[in-house]
């Protein structure tokens, strides 16, 4: 099945985005005639790989490389390297250029910055006296389509960024990616944001309108009926919770990656132990299409039903004379068999970390943590996993969850937790101790980890939305807490509300911004489609929440259709871990 999804059933042309992207690269690389050696910043392969295949690269004389602190072996005497705007991958660079003119290797050199350049980076290639060397350019991807409603702009730290280190330039980029869809879908005419960063996006992408603007009489009516931009700060619980659809499950466990996973082939039912493999997930494989956004425990029943009947319609056709039409529904029954194969094995192999007592009982303590139910039962809970010893983001994620429905930490907890981390982490990881100082005043300065100054608001806050639902039928569901197992996110009960009657005032404190005056004008697209909601989450959103939309917007009567933009597709353990200093 191929990696590059098919988005021909998108409700707006992506095709269209992604060919563009597609041009862009093939111009750059054209433009360099003969052979070259592309070195690709490791962190944009993913990306890439959804946007263009490596047998069309190679059309245009490339050899591929990733970039690494290691000097690049290759005959080739043109070097193109396509990187994030970012130091330590300058510094790489310089280590090349220098290695090569000490060996008297007589090479060009073509850097391209993705998806702009950055004064400091081009600095430090003067510094290093090699800017004169290089050609430079920029390769403006400021989104990569995931799926057919899924859009990146791949933006892996922009959460940590803003929150610890006060840099916005991801802010921008935000911008820059919604203002890039407005060029080719018409000037989104309604507006709803919520949070500090959100509202910043709102702003600059007003301004950027009034500077370029998009000619709207060209276009007729926008594609785009509404955009809501959701700052992640403003639900910082619900990536914290472990994720229970199938998709969420996959990425809390295996990691998905640009709509991969990779894992070893024997999970998969090869013979060769220790060999990696690429498994694809996207809508174009159909049957991952029609169970990702279930519950897992339904999804394990789904697989056992359509095993069972295959099983049945195989029987009956060996021990029974068929017409040629039952023939022939039975070998269309048959085409399916891979995506059968394939779905099994994967959830046969989360099964085993599903049925797990330390992944059951961490489910126990994060429903009682978010029903607010008994403090000193999870602080000892959180305590003992420390004493085990358990993997430090596993514990951090915890306590962020602990920390952020209780508003802080009591000063005694929280000192004692600063004196036992730093233990554990010295036992724990003896160089990296006194770095993780840095990790929990990261998560303090984000608000993420704190000493406790007010009385939390989370019991209103739950209470007011309907956060916790006590009879989820994950089988039948008829509310988004499925995704959970009882818990609705904030963030789509958010979204919820913002499509049917405009924020509640004074949510959370959190600023927001409204062009829409009360309720959004629920007009039909001119040919009977509904109008549609793009909903960015700034800071990244996990596939629970994704499951989510998805659901609400499959609902009978909603007058609109959801589609997702996110700086990153996270859980709880990737967004942890950005906070994490020098994970080695």
């Amino acid at each position: 099945m191929a990696q590059i999804p098919n988005l021909d059933n998108a409700p707006i042309n992506l095709t269209s985005i992604r060919d563009q992207s597609q041009k862009e690269l093939i111009t750059i690389l054209k433009n360099i005639r003969g052979k070259k050696c592309l070195v690709i910043d490791p962190k944009l392969g993913g990306a890439l790989s959804l946007i263009v295949q490596t047998s069309l690269l190679k059309e245009h004389g490339v050899e591929l490389r990733h970039l690494t602190p290691e000097p690049i072996q290759t005959e080739c005497t043109k070097v193109v390297y396509l990187v994030r705007a970012q130091i330590d991958l300058m510094k790489f660079i310089c280590s090349h250029v220098h290695a090569d003119v000490s060996k008297g290797l007589q090479r060009e050199y073509f850097v391209y910055f993705v998806p702009r350049r950055a004064v400091a980076c081009e600095k430090i290639l003067e510094e290093e006296k090699i800017h004169h060397l290089m050609t430079i350019g920029e390769y403006p991807l400021y989104i990569v389509p995931l799926d057919e409603d899924v859009l990146s702009f791949e933006l892996d730290l922009g959460f940590k960024e803003c929150s610890v280190d006060g840099d916005m330039s991801s802010l921008w980029h935000i911008a820059k990616a919604i203002h890039k869809l407005e060029f080719s879908f018409g000037l989104i005419p309604n507006v709803r944001a919520k949070g500090k960063a959100s509202v910043r996006v709102a702003d600059i992408l007003n301004r950027m309108q009034a500077e370029e603007p998009v000619n709207s009489s060209d276009m007729g009516v926008p594609e785009i009926n509404t955009l809501i931009l959701l700052d992640r700060e403003v639900d910082m619980v619900t990536p914290m919770c472990s994720q229970l659809t199938y998709e969420g499950l996959l990425d809390e466990f295996l990691r998905v990656n640009n709509g991969a996973v990779e894992l070893d082939s024997s999970v998969m039912g090869a013979q060769q132990e220790g060999k990696k493999i690429k498994v694809p997930l996207n809508s174009s494989d159909k049957l991952f299409k029609e169970i990702r956004d279930l519950n897992f425990e339904v999804v394990v029943q789904v697989l056992r039903q359509k095993a069972t009947s295959m099983k049945q319609d195989y029987t009956e056709m060996t021990t029974t004379t068929q017409s040629v039409s039952e023939l022939k529904d039975f070998v269309k029954k048959l085409n399916s068999l891979p995506e059968m194969t394939r779905h099994i094995n994967l959830a046969q192999h989360l099964s085993t970390f599903t049925s797990k007592p330390s992944f059951l009982g961490r489910l126990d303590m994060e429903h009682t943590i978010v029903e607010a139910q008994s403090y000193d039962i999870c602080f000892d809970y959180i305590e003992e996993m420390i004493h085990k010893q358990e993997p430090l983001v596993s514990v951090l994620r915890l306590l962020i969850l602990f920390s952020v429905t209780n508003a802080g930490l009591p000063k005694k907890n929280f000192d004692y937790l600063r004196q036992v981390c730093m233990k554990f982490m010295r036992e724990l990881l003896h160089s990296y101790g006194f770095e993780h100082m840095a990790t929990l005043n990261s998560l303090e300065k984000a608000g993420l980890l704190r000493k406790q100054e007010s009385k939390s608001n989370w019991l209103t806050v739950k209470r007011a939305l309907q956060l916790v639902v006590d009879d989820t039928d994950t089988a039948n569901p008829n509310d988004i807490s499925y995704v959970f197992s009882g818990y609705a996110p904030l963030s789509i009960r958010l979204v919820q509300q913002a499509v049917r009657s405009g924020w509640l005032s004074g949510f959370a404190s959190s600023p927001s911004l409204d062009t829409l005056p009360g309720t959004p004008s629920l007009d039909k697209v001119g040919d009977g489609r509904r109008s549609l909601v793009l909903v960015v989450f700034i800071g990244g959103v996990t596939f629970a929440e994704i499951s989510a939309l998805r659901f609400l917007s499959a609902q009978e009567g909603m007058a609109y259709e959801l589609i997702v933009g996110t700086t990153k597709i996270i859980s709880g353990h990737t967004l942890t871990e950005t906070f994490i200093e020098n994970m080695g």
